[in-house]
């Protein structure tokens, strides 16, 4: 279990390391854009620290892709339209014990991208970034469970079989209110047209 924690960890460094050089973004610069300090950057990206979920969509934001990019493998044209369960990258919360795994198949270009989540009982989530270097449209398809989902000042409640549209264009709160574990379907696709000015901090 600590060897997989610590592929993960070094994997999603060399990720933000690559995501912030494509966009020519100092420490600085995505620490302005993101809200995160420079030194927890650093962090990361050495794979000396284990974000949480929150921290990880805040850096997301500033870089203009969703969470689910943070995790993925950078487009090749020569990526397998399959992804085995097996190898699907999943990644745990260390603050709530939130789980998510990538469904879609890595370095496949694509559109959408597909995420499994399993929310524990009573945990909650929160994210914060309302202001994004792209727009992110999400469907949120719910397998098993209860949550209640809120956007912006407006809270869902999603029981098994429901489905929530929904852009991420302001903060964002999932919320397992039950003693059992929920677990949904999150699609995303993400228009990067806005580009990273759009990003006001």
């Amino acid at each position: 279990m600590e060897s997989a924690k610590t592929d993960i960890d070094s994997r999603l460094a060399a990720r933000l390391r690559a995501l912030r050089a494509d966009r020519s973004l100092t420490l600085d610069g995505l620490a302005e854009r993101s809200g995160v300090s420079r030194s927890m950057i650093s962090l990361v990206e050495r794979g000396e620290s284990s974000p949480t979920a929150s921290v990880l969509d805040r850096l997301a934001a500033g870089l203009g892709v969703t969470l689910a990019a943070l995790f993925a493998e950078a487009e090749r044209t020569d990526a397998s339209p399959i992804a085995r369960r097996d190898n699907q990258i999943a990644w745990a919360d260390p603050a709530t014990g939130y789980r998510r795994r990538n469904l879609s198949p890595p370095g496949y270009p694509s559109p959408i991208e597909l995420v499994e989540v399993e929310l524990p009982p009573g945990a909650r989530v929160s994210y914060d970034s309302g202001n994004r270097a792209a727009m992110v449209e999400q469907q949120v398809y719910l397998l098993d469970g209860t949550i209640e989902l809120t956007v912006g000042e407006v809270t869902h409640r999603l029981s098994t079989g429901d489905c929530l549209a929904m852009r991420l264009d302001r903060p964002t709160g999932f919320h397992n209110p039950t003693d059992h574990t929920a677990r949904y379907i999150v699609a995303l696709t993400t228009d990067g047209r806005l580009g990273l000015n759009a990003v006001k901090r």
